[in-house]
């Protein structure tokens, strides 16, 4: 979908607000299913019988595989559009759940998880590049709003997760019962989605165009450091509160919580700043906030004060992985769906990345030396902030 400048006309606004609503449903939807996901992975574990090793490999997969189901989804919706691939795609991620809760044996959801990996990569893509191009049609940010409601979701997904953990729901029966309710909803808002326009949806008979990777590696960069963060948080906050910090276990539950609730009030609001001071220096603000935050967490000599440090982390994090699909698609307007596929495979590079680094620093040396991996390539971000606005950023996008 190429990114076109706003159009007055009524209709044209009727367009963008029915988008805009069924977008923010489908960030909405897409964090529940993943926290429906990732929050029961210990009773999962449980009922397909997998040691550590085991566990860690299998959910390898998902990462990976995405990385290739956002590939494929940069390529589909040159032909189709990003609507259609978002409509056919997000679907299957909300169903094939119901697969893992079913099956009993290792195959069975090793080839669940490959087709939650490939639909997952198409969809985190999708709903990404449907959101630049809104944003570049209402001609304002309001990208950081659409993760805010992906932030939502996530947090209702766990808070469910968790109900239907304490209840003994068997894993069917919780997957089964979300199906029911995101399927028929993903179903229904799909054809609000914003359409490419007809000359831009790619004729096969046409040669392909070759985009330059250079101008958007400094981008790709951002992305990895700022996953590289945030998989630091949810894989090593609790551990780091309880092993270097002597919290009860109850208590090192809670910073990752904190760090989801601060990242949803800072994504609410983060659109307001960006329209205020600028896509830029939202981003270095972001990536200082961040460094203070890990600063904290390294230097914190009790668990309240750790716990402070990654509240301050979720505000800081928040606003830069947003900001960076908004600068691929603004970067490269003809081919706005191909630098957003691409820039989402580091999203994923990041997870990949992120949670060995950490955990070997700390087997090697302790957790407050890992802690200054993330810390030091949150604060890299701040140099690279420039490459989200080359050549200056146009008024329209305040």
């Amino acid at each position: 979908m190429q990114v076109t400048q706003p159009a007055a006309g009524p209709s044209r606004d009727e367009t963008l607000r029915r988008a805009r609503f069924s977008l923010l449903a489908c960030f909405l939807i897409q964090g529940a299913s993943f926290a429906l996901l990732v929050t029961r992975i210990p009773a999962i574990q449980r009922r397909y019988d997998m040691g550590d090793g085991t566990l860690t490999a299998v959910l390898s997969v998902v990462p990976i595989v995405a990385g290739v189901g956002s590939v494929l989804a940069g390529s589909l919706a040159k032909r189709y559009g990003s609507h259609t691939v978002l409509r056919v795609s997000q679907p299957i991620v909300c169903a094939i759940l119901i697969g893992v809760g079913a099956g009993d044996q290792l195959w069975q959801l090793a080839i669940v998880l490959f087709v939650f990996g490939m639909s997952l990569g198409a969809v985190d893509a999708t709903m990404n590049m449907q959101g630049v191009a809104i944003q570049a049609r209402e001609g304002r940010s309001i990208m950081l709003g659409f993760h805010a409601s992906y932030s939502l979701g996530g947090l209702a997904g766990a808070g469910v997760a968790g109900l239907c953990a304490w209840g003994d729901v068997p894993l069917v029966l919780m997957y089964a019962g979300a199906a029911v309710l995101t399927v028929p909803a993903v179903l229904a808002v799909g054809s609000g989605y914003l359409r490419a326009d007809p000359v831009t949806v790619a004729d096969p008979t046409e040669p392909v165009r070759k985009i330059p990777w250079g101008p958007l590696l400094p981008l790709c960069a951002v992305m990895t450091f700022a996953y590289i963060g945030d998989s630091t948080v949810a894989n090593w906050s609790a551990v780091y509160l309880e092993k270097v910090l002597d919290s009860s276990e109850g208590f090192a539950t809670v910073p990752y919580i904190a760090y989801m609730v601060t990242s949803l009030i800072g994504r609410s609001v983060g659109d307001l700043g960006v329209r205020r001071w600028g896509m830029v220096n939202v981003v270095r603000a972001g990536s200082v906030v961040s460094a203070l935050g890990f600063a904290v967490v390294l230097a914190a000599p009790h668990a309240a004060v750790g716990l402070l440090g990654f509240v301050i982390l979720g505000v800081g994090l928040c606003v830069i992985v947003p900001q960076t699909f908004a600068a691929g698609g603004r970067g490269a307007p003809a081919d706005a769906d191909e630098s957003v596929a691409r820039l989402n495979i580091f999203n994923y590079a990041g997870f990949l990345i992120g949670t060995p680094l950490v955990g070997g620093i700390a087997d090697l040396a302790s957790f407050r030396i890992a802690m200054l991996v993330p810390l030091v390539l949150v604060l890299a971000v701040l140099p690279l902030a420039r490459a989200f606005a080359p050549h200056g950023e146009p008024a329209h996008d305040r």
